[in-house]
């Protein structure tokens, strides 16, 4: 993705970054993506680890909420061993941010067009006025 920093012509893939991407799925909880580091040219990249990401969604009242979360493993098994309590701290960490979103949401202070009143008494500033 191209940060706010980068212009539209300034977009390129890094051939020094490159992971081969697999993704592997039981149809029923969640998916596993190895990602494997490769050069340039597309040959294995010893010198990077083998990354695995666990992807997972639960259902909320405006649809599906997709959950993603990082596996520290050693291989294909590993990741699938610790797939599912990653995937319950992952769901956690993610029902306690949107409660405190909401909880920021609801005690926002909404302050009118005009800004407050001075002090000791109504003030004008709103769009209704008077002649």
């Amino acid at each position: 993705m191209a940060t706010k920093s980068e212009s539209i012509s300034d977009i390129k893939v890094d051939s020094k970054a490159l992971y081969l991407e697999e993704v592997f799925t039981d149809r029923r909880i969640g998916t596993i993506r190895r990602l494997t580091p490769v050069s340039g040219d597309g040959v294995r990249d010893t010198a990077r680890a083998v990354l695995y990401i666990g992807e997972t969604q639960v259902m909320t009242p405006a649809g599906a909420l997709p959950i993603g979360f990082e596996i520290g493993a050693g291989s294909l098994e590993e990741a699938a061993d610790k797939f599912g309590q990653l995937a319950k701290e992952a769901i956690e960490r993610t029902v306690k941010e949107l409660q405190e979103l909401r909880r920021q949401a609801a005690s926002s202070i909404v302050i009118p067009q005009g800004g407050l009143p001075p002090a000791g008494g109504m003030g004008g500033g709103g769009k209704i006025q008077m002649p």
